[in-house]
């Protein structure tokens, strides 16, 4: 099987559980763009809804995906003080979303605000922190926390237990960083990982990439596919592509 994953990267067999939820990311300036786009994927039920298209028009987008049946990723990466959290995670989890996201840098009082919001909710979002963003190197990471030297991999699985101390389900991060996370946390600690790039295909803004069966391998709960299928001329056919690696036991990504 394929792995783009240098071998210090390799996870136990045994922490392998299921397969990925396949998460399309409805990257779009506006609703009628990414409508477009849901109606050429036939076969995907969860997509994310990011900062592009929420501001261009808000609320509304997920609203009607939600009444279209389909599973949604509120992928805002609240990052404010806790009260003001706390009240955006209240006004999400009455849209629906089923996943939320927030930075775990906000602090342990922010993280705590926002889980309290769903407490005793009857079917409340899962609210997933992000560790380190998929585009950034060490170099990056070392320049914005003014530290030298910087492990990608033990910031992330730093920031993974932090969150998982203070009341987060899962985390947002590189399928590179899954097991010193998983090492920090526990062996099914839920993680949600971006910057997954079908084998070939430009990785654009993202850094550290990964493809599907990478993700697969290493026991990852979700996976956000972008550019790699909303980018091409047959959206359906990479999707299912996607999909038959993410259902597979093993195989190629070539095929």
């Amino acid at each position: 099987m394929h792995s783009g994953l240098p071998a210090q990267d390799a996870i136990d067999a045994r922490a392998i559980r299921t397969r990925p939820v396949a998460i399309v990311a409805l990257d779009r300036p506006d609703a009628r763009a990414a409508f477009d786009l849901v109606e050429r994927l036939p076969d995907a039920t969860f997509f994310k809804v990011g900062l592009q298209l929420f501001t261009a028009e808000g609320p509304d987008v997920v609203r009607r995906l939600k009444g279209d049946g389909m599973r949604v990723f509120l992928d805002l990466k609240l990052h404010d003080i806790p009260n003001t959290v706390a009240g955006a995670v209240r006004s999400a989890t009455e849209l629906g979303a089923d996943i939320v996201s927030l930075h775990a840098a906000g602090g342990a009082a922010m993280l705590e605000a926002a889980a309290d919001a769903v407490a005793g909710v009857a079917d409340p979002p899962l609210l997933f922190a992000v560790t380190v963003l998929t585009s950034l190197n060490p170099t990056d990471l070392s320049a914005t926390w003014g530290r030298s030297s910087l492990s990608l991999r033990d910031e992330a699985a730093r920031l993974a237990r932090f969150a998982a101390n203070h009341g987060c389900d899962g985390v947002v991060a590189s399928v590179h960083e899954a097991d010193p996370i998983r090492r920090a946390t526990r062996a099914d600690f839920p993680i949600l990982a971006p910057g997954i790039r079908l084998p070939g295909d430009q990785t654009d803004d993202q850094v550290r990439v990964a493809t599907p069966a990478d993700a697969a391998r290493l026991g990852i709960d979700f996976i956000v596919v972008g550019r790699s299928v909303t980018a091409g001329a047959d959206p359906a056919a990479a999707y299912q592509r996607i999909a038959r690696v993410l259902a597979a036991d093993e195989g190629s990504e070539n095929g």
